[in-house]
This record gives C-alpha cells, structure tokens and sequence, in this order.
C-alpha cells in the first residue's frame, strides 16, 4: 500500500481502511500468543500501514482547515 494511492481515497474509504487494518493487527497479536503465525514480518507491515493511513488522514484533516479558514 502506498501513500500515493491512499491520497486518491476519500475519508470514509480511509477509516474503513484503517479499521480493517486494526482488526489485521489484532488477529495477528492473537495468532502470535497461539505460535500460530509463521510469517511475522506480517506484524510490522501491517503496523507500518496503520501509520501511513493515520498521516494521509491528517494531512486531509489540515488541507480542510486550511481551506475552511481561508
């Protein structure tokens, strides 16, 4: 997932996106306590995914306000 892409999506498709990747986050945690994840760099991308998601969607937030005040 790249940040360019993610730029193109609109707000709600950003929060629906970031609340799938949160349950992703949890299933994996969970199959981690079980040693049932095999493939653990799944953890940190997942992670790093939240993270880009959460900026694009400030950036969005500010570029309004900005917009709004002027």
């Amino acid at each position: 997932m790249k940040a360019k892409d993610l730029r193109l999506k609109s707000l709600s498709e950003l929060f629906k996106m970031l609340n799938e990747e949160r349950q992703k986050l949890f299933n994996l945690k969970v199959q981690k306590s079980l040693n049932k994840l095999t493939k653990t760099h799944l953890l940190k991308l997942t992670r790093k995914n939240i993270a880009r998601i959460l900026t694009i969607i400030n950036e969005k937030r500010k570029n309004e306000q900005a917009k709004n005040n002027r």
